[in-house]
This record gives structure tokens, sequence and C-alpha cells, in this order.
């Protein structure tokens, strides 16, 4: 006695093919903002010598001897001087090295602190 489904053939599945259509990606605007600029400041005082404040500006601003030497004099004259112009974060970091720069030892019966050292926000032009 044979089964009625043993003559029968199942259907195949049907083979189904999707493609889909490759993603476009979302182009996102990539807008630069600027971040506002703060100025570092230096102040004068009488216990810190000609050669430690250039030393001091050449190193942790990078600035070249004749601009280290430009400033200082206006740090001298002026009272204060804009020494670095940039983003908030590095200004506070500069300042913090101008202060964790220390007394100079070229003066040190009189020398018992860091540069005078502030930041302020700049104007934006």
């Amino acid at each position: 006695m044979s089964d009625a489904h043993d003559d029968e053939t199942e259907p195949a599945e049907p083979i189904v093919s999707t493609q889909t259509a490759p993603r476009q990606r979302a182009v996102a605007s990539t807008e630069t903002r600027r971040q506002p600029p703060y100025h570092v400041i230096i102040l004068n005082d009488e216990e810190h010598s000609f050669p430690y404040v250039i030393e001091l500006l050449m190193k942790l601003f990078g600035h070249p001897l004749a601009t280290a030497e430009e400033l200082t004099l206006r740090i001298h004259t002026a009272g204060r001087a804009v020494v670095y112009t940039t983003h908030r974060e590095k200004a506070e970091l500069k300042r913090d090295q101008v202060l964790a720069y220390g007394p100079d030892p070229r003066m040190a019966m009189i020398s018992k602190g860091p540069l005078g050292c502030y930041i302020e926000p700049a104007p934006i032009d």
C-alpha cells in the first residue's frame, strides 16, 4: 500500500531575490565654528628679571627672541602685555604653565612666586 503523499512532490519554496538600492550616505554639513578668542596677559613686577621673562616667553609660547624681548619691554613699561591669543582651553593651559613656572632663580632673594598672569576674552573682529 503506498501512501498518496509519496507520489506527490512537495513544491519547492520559491526563490526570492531581493536587491536593495545602495544606501546613500547622509551628507552632514560640516560647519566649523570658531571658538571665541582669549588673551593671555602677563603682569609686570619687580620680582622677575628680564632674562627670566624672555626665557619663559620663548619656552612656553614659542616666541622668537626678538618677540620675547619686545613683549618683555612692553610688560615692563605698560605694566602688562598680551603675550598670546588662542581659544579658552589653551589660554587656561598657558596661564597655568606661567603660574607653574615658579620664582625667578636669578632673583632668589626677592622672587617668591610666579609672574602674575591671567586670561580675558579678546574682542571678536
